[in-house]
């Protein structure tokens, strides 16, 4: 898609969910994986949007992604909850799967939290665990930034030494230690799926540094840095990856550990987004 009609189908996608809004626009956004949106529950004075009638927006087809927009304040403060979100594996190209987060950023966003489900890979962890993404790898082989650059939302070449933004980052920190959760830290592995992890691959990107494996949020948190939002993200550790688990991997299962977790989530992300 050239520059030209990226900037056409943002400005109809923004028109379309700014006739929908009422009030200021909201400065916080969250994006939910697998098994945890149930945060929109927590939201007050809700707006929700099918992903069907959104232009440009893709429906989500994997189980426990709703594929809404969901518009509402949390503490007082309104944010956008994307309740699911595309992957790339289902047959999207990366400039698809972060349309999304670049609508974000062109609504007046200015703090992105991005969320998922991923396996554990760092002996440290469990099953249930939320870790804080300090770093990531991409090992999908693609960029959303690849093509031609839309200078509008930002330059060719975007430095990524700060995409998970510092200041985001001790917002979380301070809002594990106000409900005395201990939040742990971790570089996030971003895979293109949709096949698991092998035990071979799994010991090389912990030899790469990674601590937890997944297939989303890095394409996202590219696109969001590089268009100007701060960026922050936490990981649900539903399972341990290949050669650490015992037994074979099942998307249902990650989706149940989600949800079971998904307390101590919500408690965790309304914490930090009052702070923010």
């Amino acid at each position: 898609m050239s520059p030209e009609q990226l900037y056409k189908n943002l400005e109809e996608t923004v028109s379309f969910i700014k006739s929908k809004m009422t009030g200021e626009t909201p400065k916080i956004a969250i994006t939910l994986g697998s098994g945890l949106g149930l945060l929109v529950d927590s939201m007050e004075n809700v707006t929700s949007l099918s992903y069907n009638d959104i232009p440009h927006f893709h429906q989500t087809t994997v189980v426990g992604h709703a594929g809404s927009l969901v518009i509402g304040e949390i503490k007082g403060k309104k944010v956008i909850a994307l309740q699911g979100r595309i992957h790339a594996y289902e047959g999207h190209s990366f400039e698809e799967v972060v349309f999304p987060t670049r609508v974000l950023r062109s609504l007046g966003v200015e703090n992105l939290i991005l969320t998922n489900a991923s396996g554990g890979m760092n002996s440290a962890y469990k099953a249930g665990d939320l870790i804080l993404i300090t770093d990531h790898l991409n090992l999908t082989g693609a960029n959303p930034l690849f093509g031609k650059n839309p200078e509008k939302l930002g330059t060719r070449f975007p430095d990524m030494s700060n995409t998970w933004n510092k200041e985001l980052q001790a917002h979380i920190v301070a809002a594990a230690k106000k409900s005395s959760y201990p939040l742990k830290k971790g570089v996030y592995t971003g895979v293109l799926g949709p096949s698991y992890e092998t035990p071979a691959e799994i010991r090389m990107y912990k030899i790469l540094g990674g601590d937890m494996v997944g297939m989303s949020t890095v394409a996202e948190a590219i696109a969001g840095h590089h268009c100007g939002l701060k960026v922050a993200g936490i990981s649900c550790i539903t399972n341990m990856a290949a050669g650490i688990h015992e037994g074979e991997l099942d998307h249902a299962d990650i989706k149940d550990q989600a949800n079971q977790v998904s307390k101590t989530f919500v408690d965790l992300v309304i914490n930090s987004i009052e702070r923010i």
